[in-house]
């Protein structure tokens, strides 16, 4: 069956890039409703903006989503992989300003948030997207794919870079259950210090603090407490990839792989898919399909104590 939340759930803090503060409200929303953004700050117009791969603009720093006249809401990638990995298909997302709060830098609150109201059964079957055949796109900075799976979602990823607090780091999950609660909820945004200094430069990262993200320089993790996993750079990168591959609308059967692929890689991917004739096909999925997709069966007792 697909789902929603229980009852509304708020959040307030700043954005990242913007260091405004905003408050945001996930609130129920009925069958084939999927996942709306609605601009509350917006008086006059249109306020709602649909989280869809067709409705993205390409940034390297975060997922911004618009609406038809340009109204827009920056930085959903942790709600999004919030929402997926906690098994919720439908959802009205308020806000009050045009970026989604930091919060600590990982989708850890939001899943708690999630968790506590409860997730509701709703009287309409579940559509997925099946991966048919290998789709994959590739830029000078990285490549990602889709291919064929084994039934569920699972995922690679590879990163690789100079700072020695990050160096090469590689993972694979299979995302069944509560696999994105346990593993990578709780894994924040990391960044080099020499990167903050340049952002800041331009006017991002104004909300950015040591508590918010992972500040590392050569091999040095500048911020309080350290790692909260050894790994947490690619975990962190799997955390985005499954925000951004739910802006397809619906769960995906098949296995992705990233290698130093972000947010524009992931949506290019997203549109190669469904531009490219037999790579899918959507289908009813069966219900112990839908038993092995993310979030199913999941538990706040699952959220590691870290977070």
């Amino acid at each position: 069956m697909q789902t929603t939340i229980r009852s509304a759930i708020s959040f307030s803090g700043v954005g990242l890039h913007s260091g405004k503060p905003a408050r945001l409200t996930i609130r129920p929303a009925s069958a084939e409703y999927g996942v709306w953004f609605k601009r509350t700050d917006i008086a006059v117009g249109d306020a709602m903006v649909p989280a869809r791969w067709d409705a993205t603009e390409h940034t390297p720093l975060c997922t911004r989503i618009f609406n038809r006249v340009g109204v827009s809401v920056s930085t959903i990638e942790h709600v999004m992989a919030a929402l997926v990995g906690c098994g919720v298909h439908n959802a009205l997302i308020e806000i009050d300003g045009p970026e989604v709060p930091i919060l600590d830098g990982s989708a850890a609150p939001f899943v708690r948030g999630i968790l506590d109201r409860g997730v509701r059964d709703l009287d309409t079957e579940v559509r997925v997207i099946e991966i048919l055949a290998p789709v994959e796109v590739r830029t000078d900075q990285g490549w990602a794919r889709l291919e064929p799976g084994s039934g569920g979602l699972t995922m690679d990823f590879h990163i690789d870079f100079a700072d020695k607090a990050i160096g090469t780091q590689n993972m694979s999950l299979d995302l069944r259950n509560g696999t994105f609660v346990r593993e990578l909820c709780d894994s924040r945004t990391f960044c080099r210090q020499a990167d903050v200094d340049a952002m800041r430069e331009q006017g991002l990262a104004l909300g950015g603090t040591m508590n918010n993200a992972v500040v590392v320089d050569g091999d040095k993790v500048l911020s309080p407490g350290g790692l909260r996993h050894p790994d947490e750079a690619v975990r962190h990168k799997m955390l985005d990839a499954l925000g951004d591959l739910a802006l397809a609308g619906a769960p995906i059967l098949g296995h992705y792989t990233g290698h130093k692929a972000g947010h524009t890689l992931t949506n290019l991917l997203l549109r190669k898919l469904f531009s490219t004739p037999g790579a899918f096909r959507m289908s009813a999925v069966s219900a112990e399909t839908a038993a092995r997709l993310p979030g199913a069966g999941v538990n706040r007792h699952e959220i590691p104590a870290v977070a």
